[in-house]
């Protein structure tokens, strides 16, 4: 559905969200509660979309014995298992679910979180040598803030800490709120094209 019907849905939904923020009466209130209500409820759609995608998508490395296509198979098979045991027995505990999900997926998980430990320590090796200023600056307050965290810092120092809490507490924090007021003015403008009609990337067009 290409035409301009998914235009004209996309543009009365915004300005509808748009004039609801904006008034106080109880009926647009109500209004705009259902409607994010029903946006809730077609995001859960998309999510079961989602799972068709990667289901079809990994049947089709299997059939064509692609790459690593082992590792296809064992992502169905254990899509299949899971959402058996949650629509058969539910999500409870003692279920097979619930079973699958603390020692199959939580440990994996916890291998991934603690693997990226290891990515974010080589980024950090990568980014923090002193060939520039700006490099060199960020060296500096990197090794202030981690002797700070540790009691080897406080033992060299005593106001180490403190210098380390206030690194974290005024300059981290003005630049998160920079990125944060960059990443809102980007989403409202973005939001903005797509009410217009100006971007059109989520019917199927460059």
């Amino acid at each position: 559905m290409r035409g301009p019907l998914p235009l004209a849905v996309a543009f009365l939904a915004g300005m509808f969200m748009i004039v609801s923020f904006f008034s106080p009466h109880p009926a647009v209130e109500k209004a705009s509660g259902d409607f994010l209500n029903w946006v809730s409820i077609v995001s859960g759609f998309s999510i079961l979309l989602g799972v068709v995608s990667i289901a079809q998508n990994n049947l089709a490395k299997v059939k064509r014995r692609q790459k690593e296509w082992p590792y296809a198979v064992v992502l169905l098979v254990a899509l299949a298992v899971m959402l058996a045991g949650g629509v058969l027995e539910g999500t409870d505990s003692g279920t097979v679910y619930d079973a699958l999900f603390q020692n199959v997926q939580a440990p994996m998980m916890t291998t991934m979180f603690s693997m990226l430990a290891f990515f974010i320590a080589s980024a950090a090796y990568r980014a923090f040598r002193a060939r520039t200023l700006q490099a060199t600056l960020l060296l500096g307050t990197a090794v202030i803030v981690m002797l700070g965290r540790i009691p080897v810092g406080q033992a060299i120092y005593d106001g180490l800490p403190d210098l380390a809490n206030w690194i974290m507490a005024v300059p981290n924090t003005a630049v998160q709120r920079g990125i944060i007021i960059g990443a809102a003015l980007g989403g409202a403008a973005t939001a903005l094209r797509i009410v217009l009609g100006l971007e059109r990337t989520y019917m199927g067009r460059g």
